[in-house]
């Protein structure tokens, strides 16, 4: 036994229990989501409250270096945070683009003054960041894109579009890929920057989806000035930038599909619209069904869990991170598909008494469920990158 680590245990089991409120203990609603920034309200105060104390600790990131505003955890450390995490059905202290996506690429590619100006903003939870990635003429093809960045003294002047900016009308920084030489070839000439959303000339667009929420938007650029310390790796190289963060995004969504915090689940749904029968689901098929999603969910976690080690042994995510991204979200959409058959046509209403708050959740997120395997590159794109990359198939 590792007295250490388990000692590191009883401590940090002891602060969780005084610290983590009891609400933050819950599932979580969407208006609740602690995706931090500085326009966000949160109906839930306590929210705020466990993220601010997390972030104290260097447990919103865990494993980052703490002079960045992490915890400096090691890889056996932080698997003993996220189990006791789970014993007490904590919610995230914090979730985002900024931990998930922005915060790892800057510490592989940043120079010291963007880490140190940013990274220690996305551990405390001060900023919320978007991405400025797809177009409307550049989304799987990304290197398509046409948003131009052309230098003026030691700034850059950006003008253009992008489309389906995750939480763009709430975010306060995002990162954008532009094309600085227009006459490069096309993964050539593309440069990835920063900038505040409050710059002169940046506006945003929500639209509103099938689900009748609106987390996508239009972002439009108009003579936007941003300044040139503000690129991230070399100009004209973002693409190389671009596929990493891709990579950590796509590990991201991938991890959505049977990980996670613990909430209503499969079975407890199917006791309760469909019934027991000595102590097991009544209904055969239904019964099998989630035994299979649940052996799925086992069989992904597992492997997710080998990648986080090889992972905090340094080992950046490759092209495994689009069999995760692939397989993740239809195994989050399966989720879904179940949740609908187990509700039946309770699962699909939209609005009033008739139904209940958790019915009118399930459809909403059935509907969201969707978007899964287009987001972060659609699953075309994924089962083609493992053609070539991973089985050497010919183009």
């Amino acid at each position: 036994m590792n007295i250490s680590l388990e000692a590191f245990r009883k401590d940090l089991r002891a602060w969780l229990d005084d610290n983590c409120p009891a609400s933050m203990r819950t599932a979580m609603p969407a208006d609740e989501y602690p995706g931090g920034g500085q326009r966000t309200l949160y109906p839930n105060p306590d929210t705020q409250v466990w993220m601010t104390r997390m972030a104290e600790r260097g447990l919103t990131v865990p494993m980052w270096p703490r002079e960045f505003g992490g915890g400096g955890l090691g890889k056996e450390e932080n698997q003993v945070l996220q189990s006791e995490l789970r014993r007490i059905n904590a919610r995230p202290p914090l979730l985002g683009m900024g931990i998930s996506m922005i915060g790892p690429a800057l510490l592989e590619y940043g120079t010291e003054a963007q880490k140190a100006e940013h990274l220690p903003k996305i551990a405390n939870g001060d900023i919320w960041w978007c991405q400025g990635y797809s177009e409307p003429n550049a989304g799987s093809d990304l290197a398509s894109l046409r948003t131009s960045a052309v230098a003026d003294g030691d700034d850059y002047i950006i003008n253009g579009q992008k489309i389906w900016t995750s939480g763009a009308d709430k975010a306060d920084w995002m990162f954008c890929l532009v094309r600085t030489d227009p006459n490069a070839t096309k993964h050539e000439g593309i440069t990835f920057i920063l900038f505040d959303m409050r710059t002169p000339g940046v506006s945003v667009k929500p639209i509103l989806l099938i689900s009748g929420a609106s987390p996508f938007c239009e972002t439009f650029f108009d003579n936007v000035r941003v300044p040139g310390r503000n690129v991230v790796g070399e100009v004209n190289k973002g693409w190389t930038v671009a596929k990493r963060l891709l990579q950590y995004e796509r590990t991201s969504i991938g991890g959505i599909g049977g990980n996670g915090q613990k909430v209503a689940t499969l079975e407890a749904l199917a006791a309760e619209y469909s019934g027991l029968e000595g102590g097991r689901i009544a209904d055969s098929v239904l019964r099998s069904a989630i035994l299979r999603h649940r052996m799925n969910d086992r069989a992904f976690g597992l492997t997710m869990k080998r990648s986080g080690e090889e992972t905090a042994a340094g080992v950046a995510p490759g092209e495994v991170s689009s069999m995760f991204k692939y397989y993740g979200t239809e195994q989050n959409k399966g989720r879904f598909e179940l949740m609908l058959s187990i509700l039946g046509t309770r699962g699909v209403g939209w609005e009033g008494e008739a139904f209940n708050a958790q019915e009118l959740d399930a459809t909403r997120a059935w509907l969201r469920s969707k978007a899964n395997s287009i987001e972060g590159g659609t699953s075309e794109v994924q089962l083609n990158i493992l053609a070539k990359r991973v089985l050497g198939l010919p183009d």
